[in-house]
C-alpha cells in the first residue's frame, strides 16, 4: 500500500501546480495537521482514496471549515486495507487556543482509548501532529514532544509513527529515523512511502 503523508506546508507540486498524475498509485493519504482545509479539499476531489487527517495546533479553522470529502481520525482507530492507524492531534499547550494539551490532557485521551485499544490489538501507524518527547523535538514548550507518545511506541512497537509540526526546514531535523523497531516520519510538506501488508 503506497501512502502519501502530508503536514504543516501545502506543496506546490499538489496545490499551485497541481498534475492529478502526482496522485497517481497512492492508496492513502495522511495528514498530520497545520495544513489549509481548502487544501484537503482540493485533494479529495482529484482523489478516491481515503483523506485520514489530525489537527494541528494552527487547525483552529476547522470548526468553521472542515475539509470535505476527509476524514477525521482524532481519538479513534481506523482501519483501512487491515492496517490499524491511530490518530491523536494537536500539539503541547503553550499559548490559549484549540488542538493544544499539557502532557496531563494528552495521557487522558488515550486513557479513554483503552478499549479501542484492546479491541484492535494496538496499531500499525500512530498518526499525530506533535513528535514524541526527546525524539525529533525542541526542549522549548512550543515544539516539545509528548512522553506519552515515547510509552506508545515502547508498549505496541507500530510499524510507523507519522508526525508534522517541526518543520524540516527548521534545519536540524531527520526526514526519516527510526525509533526501537518504529519507523518515524516527519511528514512535512509530503513524503511518500509504502506500507508492506
Amino acid at each position: 500500500m503506497r501512502i502519501m503523508a502530508i503536514a504543516d506546508e501545502e506543496s506546490k507540486l499538489l496545490w499551485d501546480y497541481f498534475d492529478k498524475s502526482y496522485l497517481e498509485g497512492i492508496d492513502l493519504i495522511l495528514s498530520c495537521g497545520d495544513l489549509k482545509p481548502q487544501y484537503l479539499s482540493f485533494l479529495a476531489t482529484f482523489t478516491s482514496v481515503p483523506i485520514l487527517y489530525v489537527h494541528g495546533n494552527h487547525d483552529d479553522r476547522y470548526a468553521e471549515t472542515p475539509p470535505d470529502g476527509c476524514i477525521c481520525i482524532e481519538d479513534t482507530i481506523y482501519v483501512h486495507n487491515g492496517v490499524r492507524i491511530l490518530g491523536l492531534g494537536g500539539s503541547m499547550r503553550y499559548k490559549p487556543g484549540e488542538h493544544q494539551y499539557t502532557e496531563k490532557q494528552m495521557r487522558r485521551r488515550v486513557r479513554k482509548l483503552w478499549w479501542k485499544l484492546k479491541y484492535h490489538k494496538g496499531f500499525d501507524i500512530l498518526l499525530t501532529h506533535a513528535p514524541a518527547y526527546q525524539h525529533n523535538d525542541q526542549e522549548h514548550l512550543p515544539h516539545r514532544g509528548f512522553q506519552i507518545f515515547r510509552e506508545l511506541l515502547d508498549k505496541y512497537r507500530p510499524a510507523y509513527f507519522i508526525h508534522g509540526h517541526v518543520h524540516l526546514n527548521y534545519g536540524r531535523f531527520p526526514r526519516v529515523s527510526m525509533y526501537n523497531e518504529t519507523q518515524v516520519i516527519n511528514a512535512y510538506e509530503k513524503y511518500i512511502f509504502d506500507f508492506d501488508l
